[in-house]
């Protein structure tokens, strides 16, 4: 199973009540913060879904 680092870029502030409660669920909630993750088929759901929001980038 892969891992990725997910770091929040923007902020939640102003987007629908889905958007903050998906970033907390991916450990995330202030701009910089980081979290690395183990990459599975909800987490994809989830960053796909604040893709706007977060960059994200494999861990080697």
């Amino acid at each position: 199973m892969s891992k990725v680092v997910v770091k929040q870029v923007r902020s939640q502030i102003g987007r629908s009540p889905v958007v903050p409660r998906t970033l907390q669920a991916l450990g995330l909630g202030a701009i910089g913060k980081k979290k690395e993750i183990a990459l599975n088929d909800s987490v994809r759901g989830m960053i796909k879904r604040v893709s706007h929001l977060v960059e994200v980038t494999p861990v080697k």
